[in-house]
């Protein structure tokens, strides 16, 4: 059975989506069968891998909210490896027309359970927010990236992630786990980045990757291209920085599973 791993924090412009995308893409290049789910109202996984798949037909909104079988929103991608479930504006919505279903923080558990056993990982992409999709990915999966980017406020709304990571421990999903804290944007000729490192080694103990994403022009820009940085420029550091991550979660997960 796959592992879920949900990619969260509340706080915008961290590299969450990009990270979400590229790790898809790395374990997909590794010839594990991924499945990246948007749950993100501005849809930017869907975009950000808009060159790769056909983009008509059932969307994650239609799943969890109109009760579509989740296998009808799952596209193929360009990479033999890799799937999408994409998103929609429409997912803007959705906060609200969860709140009157019942067992709503499970909506997406409920849609996914049918199609785990076909994938080696399921990747969600969270808002921005701490709403009821988060809430949903988190009662779904059995573990957490969160990744952090090296600026003066990285530590900033963490801690209202954190205890919202303990409260859906202790009442929606108790095996939900922290799967590490990625450093992203990382620029080595700055002080405050390694500061902002410092801090965030002692805030997570243990927790860390030992992989940081550097600040790189070229993972900036294949979004826009609608590729993941391994298409679109595979020498660049970012896509060797996110080869390097998914390697170091692999056996990670390895030692785990000892």
């Amino acid at each position: 059975m796959g592992k879920i791993i949900a990619f969260a924090n509340q706080k915008g412009g961290v590299g969450k989506t990009t990270t979400a995308i590229n790790v898809a893409a790395s374990l997909a290049v590794s010839e594990l069968k991924t499945l990246l789910i948007d749950l993100d109202p501005q849809c930017n996984a869907t975009t950000g891998l808009a060159e790769m798949f056909s983009q008509n037909g059932t969307t994650i909104y239609d799943i969890l909210v109109r009760e579509q079988p989740m296998s009808k929103g799952i596209k193929k991608t360009s990479l033999d490896f890799l799937d999408i479930v994409p998103s929609t504006n429409d997912l803007v919505g959705a906060e609200i027309e969860l709140v009157g279903m019942m067992a709503r923080e499970y909506q997406l558990r409920k849609c996914i359970k049918r199609q785990i056993k076909k994938y080696d990982f399921v990747l969600l992409d969270c808002p921005p927010s701490l709403g009821l999709l988060t809430l949903n990915a988190l009662s779904t999966a059995d573990s957490v990236l969160i990744p952090i980017q090296c600026e003066y406020f990285a530590l900033e709304g963490l801690s209202q992630l954190l205890q919202t990571i303990r409260l859906v421990q202790r009442h929606l999903n108790p095996g939900l786990e922290i799967e590490g804290v990625l450093i992203t944007m990382y620029d080595s000729r700055l002080n405050l980045s390694k500061q902002v490192v410092k801090e965030v080694k002692d805030y997570f103990d243990g927790k860390t990757f030992s992989t940081m994403i550097r600040r790189n022009v070229r993972l900036s820009e294949a979004p826009s291209f609608g590729k993941p940085i391994l298409l679109y420029e595979a020498n660049s550091p970012g896509a060797q920085d996110y080869l390097t991550l998914v390697q170091e979660m692999l056996e990670r997960g390895s030692k785990e599973t000892r």
